[in-house]
């Protein structure tokens, strides 16, 4: 299976045919981003122009250079900044108004790189070059400018990390 329909299944698990006629505008960025990464043709341009302008509609911002593991879901259309050189793993959820950037300087100077099943609540920012574990939650409204362990959840401006095992249970549904 490819990457594209793992990232699919975390939306429908069986795709019935109206899911492949009328996508949502979500899953349409992350299909052409995904053709972006996998191209190296004149497609790829087309793609790009193709990724452009689902990034002016939908408001989302995530380069076809950001390293994105399979599973990768994006919860609704809205706002999302994320830096290129970013790298996230696998079965994310992003919901709208999340920014991951980068810092550029003092000891925390890159971007981030985040683990497998983490979830990042609504208008969260994980900026610099701090890691953020597996099975992480981000609540919504969250600052993290800190490395985060795994099986955490993290809390208000500036965060605070509350360890708990299984900390994206009933968040991440149907991971890859």
């Amino acid at each position: 299976m490819n990457v594209f329909k793992k990232d699919l299944y975390r939306y429908y698990e069986k795709e019935p045919l109206r899911h492949r006629l009328f996508r949502p505008l979500e899953v349409k960025y992350i299909y052409v981003m995904r053709k972006c990464q996998q191209t190296h043709s004149l497609l790829k341009l087309y793609y790009r122009l193709r990724l452009k302008s689902l990034s002016r509609k939908t408001q989302i911002q995530i380069p076809y250079t950001t390293e994105i593991g399979e599973g990768f879901c994006i919860v609704h259309t809205g706002s999302i900044v994320v830096n290129g050189a970013a790298k996230l793993g696998k079965n994310i959820n992003i919901a709208p108004g999340v920014t991951i950037g980068q810092e550029n300087r003092g000891k925390r100077k890159g971007v981030p790189t985040i683990g497998n099943s983490v979830w990042l609540g609504t208008n969260s920012v994980v900026v610099g070059n701090v890691t953020i574990g597996d099975d992480v939650l981000i609540a919504p409204l969250a600052y993290v400018n800190f490395d985060v362990p795994s099986h955490s959840v993290v809390v208000g401006n500036p965060g605070r990390i509350i360890p708990r095992e299984n900390a994206t249970d009933m968040y991440i549904e149907r991971p890859v």
